[in-house]
Formats: structure tokens, sequence, C-alpha cells
């Protein structure tokens, strides 16, 4: 009997029945954090079209189309400073899917349980519930220190070293923050106390872990979800209206996480397989979708969708050949995630005016090398 559920198990994994195999999950990181990685470098050379991430400016998809319509010999730098952030949402979608696929089965057995050998079972199952969500949440928080801390000091002796403004930038208040993950929430104006700027994702995902454990797995119900969307929806548009960037406030946060966050959950909750050429359509109505949708505001709230579809659908069309390389990144994204603003404090600042090219190879061969060996530093340090 236990043979046949490993074999079960196995041929779930390898063909995903509707779902994400390890392995495509593994390709999506991948494909993820390359995105980011190259944003977070080509968007520092001065000559780049920006993005629109926190805030939205019409201009810049004009700009971008402008570059594209030209064939700009720059456009790969153009690219990925304009939509390679768009990789944060494939993250949260797999961090969303991950969860579901690893937590759920588990609890509701436990609780069933739990209900059966309690006398009170209403009171003790609140108490229970209580206790695993802080369970949950210190055993998360302590996965990203433990991830985190290693870049976080040393891009902080980096920065010493090299700047003359390092004791404000790093002023006392501001380390404490990041360290304890609320830095994007204190904060009136996030963008600006947050060095290095990529870490503020640390604590968007302890917002959205505390979404999850309090709300999203209490709650099993397609509802709460739409609903949860709708209402950060309202609440990203009625910011922008608002002014003094709340908007910008409003996306270094949960609210501006949580559509491509519950779409994971929904997916691995009742996602279903499409044949070849549903997958095949789907990546290519996304890519319009993600290049349109950018031109004016509504549009460019709802692209993560388009953002999120149109990464799943690509994966589940790569050949093996592809694939592997993709899940192989992927397993190392953590380690690159965290390393890579150490490797552009280093090296932009030598390359941004002259052999750009060459910069960026030598940006992506030094962010490597640093990840695997902060994934070979990690075995030291006892896991939560």
């Amino acid at each position: 009997m236990q043979n046949t559920t490993e074999k079960n198990t196995n041929a779930t994994l390898k063909t995903g029945n509707g779902l994400l195999a390890m392995s495509e999950s593994a390709a999506l990181r991948g494909i993820a954090i390359l995105g980011i990685m190259l944003h977070n470098y080509c968007h520092w050379l001065g000559f780049a079209v920006k993005e629109n991430e926190y805030t939205f400016d019409a201009e810049r998809p004009m700009q971008f189309w402008d570059k594209l319509m030209s064939f700009d010999s720059d456009l790969f730098i153009h690219f990925f400073s304009f939509f390679g952030h768009y990789g944060v949402p494939v993250f949260l979608f797999v961090s969303g899917f991950g969860l579901v696929k690893k937590y759920e089965k588990g609890l509701s057995v436990e609780r069933r349980a739990l209900s059966e050998d309690t006398i009170d079972s209403k009171t003790n199952l609140s108490q229970n519930s209580s206790l695993n969500a802080l369970h949950f949440m210190k055993k998360h928080f302590l996965k990203l220190f433990r991830l985190m801390i290693i870049g976080y000091v040393v891009f902080i002796i980096v920065y010493f070293l090299r700047n003359s403004n390092a004791s404000t930038v790093f002023s006392i208040d501001h380390v404490i923050a990041q360290l304890t993950m609320v830095i994007n929430f204190v904060y009136k104006y996030p963008d600006k106390a947050i060095t290095p700027g990529p870490y503020w994702f640390f604590g968007l995902m302890v917002q959205l872990y505390a979404l999850y454990i309090l709300l999203y797995n209490r709650w099993r119900n397609w509802k709460v979800l739409i609903v949860t969307i709708l209402i950060c929806w309202a609440v990203e548009w009625a910011a922008n209206a608002y002014g003094w960037g709340a908007i910008n406030f409003v996306r270094y946060n949960f609210i501006g996480g949580v559509l491509p966050f519950a779409m994971g959950i929904a997916y691995a909750r009742w996602g279903r397989e499409l044949p070849r050429m549903g997958y095949l359509a789907l990546t290519l109505l996304s890519a319009l979708v993600v290049l349109f949708g950018s031109f004016w505001f509504h549009g460019w709230l709802w692209v993560p969708v388009a953002v999120v579809v149109g990464a799943v659908s690509t994966v589940r069309l790569l050949p093996s050949w592809l694939l592997n390389p993709a899940a192989w990144v992927g397993a190392l994204s953590a380690a690159i995630f965290v390393m890579h603003p150490v490797a552009r404090e280093l090296i932009i600042s030598h390359y941004r005016r002259a052999d750009i090219y060459g910069g960026i190879a030598v940006y992506v061969f030094s962010t490597f090398a640093m990840a695997m060996l902060l994934r070979y530093l990690l075995k030291y340090i006892p896991k939560p």
C-alpha cells in the first residue's frame, strides 16, 4: 500500500495533474529571479526606460513603446528595466501556491482530530489555532531572517567602505526596522528608508504570511479571495487619487501583493490542466495584455494577472532542456535575491558609463558566485 502511494505521488510530481510539478515551480522561481536581478541592475542605468512598479506614470510605457518601435540597440536593457520587476508577482504566486500545498491538508487533519478528542471543541480549537498562528509566524520569520541576515550585514559593510553617507542611510531606526521586517510598514516613504531596496520583499512576505494564516487558511472559500482582491484594488485606486505618494506606500505593503498571492492559493486549491494549445494561447494573450495593459492606471493594477498566467503557461510548455536549467536557477533563487544587491553595489559604478553589457555579464557571474557561497554558508546556520 505504501509503495502504491509513493508511486502515485511521484506521478503527480511529474505530470502536475493540472497543478505545478516541483520542477515547474522551481522553474517559475528561476525565471522570476532572473527578471528581478536584471531589473535591479538595468533600471539604475541612466538611459534606461524606468518602470512603473510602486507608482504609475503614463509617460513611461510610451517611452518603452518608442524604444520598441525604433528597435533601439539597448532594447534588452529597456525591457528588463521596464518589465523585470514583474518577477515579484511570480514569486508571490509561487509562495501562495506553496503554502497551500505544504500546510492545508495537514492542518485540516489536525483540526478534525482535535475537535473529536476535546470536550470543549470550539474553545480548544480556537486556542490551538492561535498557537498554530504564532508558531507559523515565528517559524517563517526566522526562515526569512536566517536568509536575510548574512546578505544584509555584508551589504552594510560594503556600503560603509564605499559611501560617506552610510551612517545616515543605515541609521539605528532603519536597521532595527529592517531586522524586524517592518521597514516598509512603519515609514511613510518606504522607498527612502529601505537600503538595499530589494529587501522590502522580506517585510511584504511577513505581512502575507500573516494574512494567510489568519484569514486564507481559516476560511478556504473562493469568495474570501475575491473580496480581499477587490478591497485591495479599491484601496490602490483611492490611494492613487489621494496624493502625497499614498499609492507608493500601499504598494510597498501587502495590499499591492495580494492579487498574485491569492492567485497562487486559488490555483493550488482549484487549478485544472489545459491542453497544450490552451497554454500556448494564454502565453501569447498574456504577453499582449502585459504590454498594452501597462498604458493606463487600472490596466496596470491588473497586469500581474496576465504576468502570472503567462509565466505559468510558459513553464508548462518548456521542453526539459530549458525547464531543467530554469529549475536549477530557481533552486538558487533565494540566495540570488539576497546577494544580488551586494553584487550591484560593487560592480555597477565601474560599468554604468562604459562597457555596459560587459558589466551586466560580470554582475550576473558575481551574483551567482555569491549566491552559491551563501547557500553553502546556510548549511551551518540551524533552520528554525
